[in-house]
């Protein structure tokens, strides 16, 4: 009887849960409530579970029905992501390629990407944002750009699939003027506390009540990278960058890698991925320019 199930029972199932009723599942779908009370009955039938208690006044998920529900999850997302590649393949090229850029991903990558795009899709507009943190994905949330390349946030919003693409090493620094600056060796977290950190702060509220390598409860807050570079050299406070937007800093004096303790040298580095929505994979344009990042990141030596 389970190769009986179908789509048409989970979908409804999942809205019942989701919405809280059946009668709001049946406004979700636009299906008479008595059909999908029928269907859920059904696949309860079929599958030998209760999958709610119907003896108050809404049905309430059983632990069996909370198990399931995962399980029909992921059914209908798989069978929605197949049907959307297929849609993808048949329709073809895409006829613009909106794509967000997380600012810590190397912009030299990014402009010989798109050298080659224009060679490869010459027909093919490229509209490119450029954002941190959860700026990063939250166009491609709003359905405003087709795909990102993003730093991880701790968990990936559900409606999003990414691929991981490589990781960008960081280095905590100072100005050579900074106090900080004429420590040598290690720097105890106590003494950071002292002086004003630098961090770059989400414009979205995906990362809110979240944390990324903050050590001191005296910060300043720039939604802006270039900002906090900027603000690192004159020596308003300390700070992580990416390593390869200071290394001509460093090289030439103006900036002091600082030894944190607790902190391997090296250790500080940033997962970097491609991510789009679940429901819309990217066309060929959007998948040549994801190919060909995987390949350049391929390229990065491994943080030491």
């Amino acid at each position: 009887m389970l190769d009986a199930v179908s789509l048409d029972q989970l979908r409804s199932f999942i809205a019942a849960v989701d919405e809280g009723s059946f009668s709001a599942a049946a406004r979700k779908l636009r299906r008479a409530q008595s059909a999908i009370s029928g269907l859920v009955s059904g696949l309860e039938d079929q599958m030998g579970v209760t999958l709610f208690d119907r003896s108050g006044r809404h049905p309430r998920l059983t632990s069996e029905g909370a198990v399931l529900l995962a399980d029909a999850r992921g059914i209908v997302a798989g069978v929605d992501f197949m049907k959307a590649r297929a849609k993808g393949m048949a329709v073809g090229l895409e006829s613009e390629l909106s794509v967000v850029i997380d600012v810590c991903f190397p912009m030299a990558a990014i402009t010989e990407a798109a050298r080659q795009f224009r060679e490869r899709f010459p027909g093919v507009p490229l509209r490119l944002f450029v954002e941190g943190l959860g700026g990063a994905y939250q166009p491609v949330l709003d359905r405003v750009a087709s795909l990102a390349v993003v730093g991880s946030l701790p968990i990936m919003p559900a409606a999003l699939s990414g691929e991981r693409l490589t990781g960008i090493s960081f280095a905590v620094v100072a100005a050579r003027e900074h106090p900080l600056a004429s420590i040598k060796g290690t720097i105890a977290k106590s003494e950071l506390a002292k002086h004003v950190q630098l961090v770059l702060t989400d414009r979205t509220s995906l990362s809110e009540g979240r944390e990324f390598g903050v050590m001191s409860p005296q910060t300043w807050r720039l939604a802006d990278l270039f900002a906090k570079h900027a603000f690192l050299l004159t020596g308003l406070g300390w700070g992580g960058m990416p390593i390869h937007t200071v290394e001509r800093d460093l090289s030439e004096g103006r900036l002091v890698e600082l030894l944190i303790e607790d902190v391997t040298p090296g250790s500080l580095v940033m997962p970097m991925s491609a991510v789009y929505p679940t429901s819309a994979p990217p066309g060929p344009a959007g998948r040549w320019l994801i190919e060909w990042l995987k390949r350049y990141s391929n390229q990065i030596p491994a943080p030491a």
